[in-house]
């Protein structure tokens, strides 16, 4: 009877395994798993794109991922398709603006942390708060950047203009910009992100701590303000057109018609290849106080949805392990999001580039988060089309932030 009673307790133990196995994956870590990636890109990202799906096959070989990549665009039309039908991938890759928009479809990351003692601290502090939502990580970073001046060396030279250094002012930039104006040059190609940027550097603020718009306080609109007066007064700014964005800007300075232009450092390497000119790189200018560089960047994070979440988070931190941020920044493809790899991109996409390295360090010994809010997009639409009249002198500028805030209030 006793031997019964035993056996019995063993086949009630045994089916409950099979169920709880059958529930949660983790219980058979070894069997194979075959997990997609999505990821933008093109043709020439494949091969280091498949180099890090490889990584994760080798780290873990029961573990293979599978890429699928799309267009920019493309990719950000089709995603919330993907997840409204149930097809997303196992690894989603999110940039840091579109958090709020998408994170409810990404997996929390914070208790798998808590699970394994993950060490997040290995991260740039700024991206990894970016690719949060209410202090909950749903992407792990691979990549970082602050916004950066990018300048043309040859046209400073001609002019006897003092190359600029990190540390500057507002007031240099403006000097500086009406100082290299003219021969139908502008000083700085100006850009929407600007009017983001450019602010936060000074010290204003934008989006309150709870998420809501506040274009009206007085820093802010002191800011704005200046930037304006740059283009309608100095008249030392590209024109700012309605839905200008950053090719328009970035166009202009390549083909020479600006002396200045703001972007991150994902775009050094492609901009030594096009530009015709020496290039030379600073950091944004400060207010009366320290410098507050925005960052930016992407990562990667686990569906909501994905029936493989334990093996995608294990493909997660090898995509965005130290390995692979060393094989981004040895080619210069991304600037390491891993604090200790960042000096190997440094070493290749900066080392030739006038004050790139100075940049950064001042940079990301400042730096801040990017804030975004779940309507970003009207609210860039919206800023787009109403900042044009304001540099034409049609509305003030605080006039022009309050029809903005209006249009945009949550």
């Amino acid at each position: 009877m006793e031997e019964k009673i035993m056996t019995f307790t063993r086949l009630l133990a045994t089916a409950a395994l099979i169920g709880l196995a059958a529930a949660n994956p983790t219980l058979a870590d070894d069997a194979p798993v075959t997990l997609t990636w999505q990821m933008w890109g093109t043709d020439s990202n494949k091969p280091v794109l498949q180099e890090m799906a490889d990584l994760v096959h080798k780290e873990y070989p029961n573990i293979t991922v599978n890429v699928q990549i799309s267009g920019w665009t493309d990719y950000w039309t089709k995603l919330p398709i993907q997840a409204s039908s149930g097809q997303l991938a196992d690894i989603v890759s999110m940039t840091s603006s579109r958090v709020p928009n998408f994170y409810t479809i990404l997996e929390p990351l914070d208790a798998h942390f808590a699970t394994d003692g993950f060490d997040t601290s290995v991260f740039e502090p700024s991206i990894l708060a970016a690719l949060s939502f209410d202090k909950t990580v749903y992407s792990l970073p691979y990549d970082v950047g602050p916004w950066l001046i990018y300048y043309n060396k040859d046209k400073f030279a001609k002019a006897g203009v003092p190359e600029p250094k990190p540390g500057w002012t507002m007031a240099d930039l403006r000097a500086t910009a009406k100082a290299l104006t003219g021969d139908g040059s502008y000083g700085y190609s100006i850009q929407l992100a600007d009017f983001i940027t450019l602010p936060r550097a000074l010290g204003a603020e934008y989006v309150t701590d709870d998420g809501q718009f506040d274009l009206l306080n007085a820093a802010n609109v002191k800011a704005v303000t200046e930037l304006v007066d740059m283009a309608s007064k100095d008249h030392s700014t590209t024109p700012i057109s309605a839905g200008g964005g950053g090719q328009e800007g970035r166009g202009a300075f390549t083909s020479g018609g600006g002396a200045m232009f703001s972007d991150g450092p994902w775009s050094l390497i492609d901009l030594s290849k096009e530009v015709t000119f020496k290039l030379g790189v600073t950091s944004l200018p400060r207010g009366e106080g320290p410098l507050r560089a925005i960052t930016a960047g992407s990562g990667f994070g686990v569906s909501a949805a994905s029936p493989n979440k334990e093996a995608a988070y294990k493909a997660l931190q090898v995509l965005t392990g130290a390995k692979v941020a060393e094989i981004l920044g040895r080619t210069g493809r991304a600037l390491p999001a891993r604090i200790a790899q960042q000096h190997f991109w440094i070493e290749v996409a900066a080392k030739d580039v006038a004050g790139a390295r100075e940049a950064l360090e001042y940079s990301f010994a400042n730096t801040i988060q990017y804030k975004v809010t779940s309507n970003w997009t009207e609210f860039e639409n919206q800023f787009s089309q109403n900042i044009p009249l304001a540099a034409n002198g049609d509305v003030t500028p605080e006039e022009m932030l309050r029809t903005v805030q209006e249009l945009v209030q949550q």
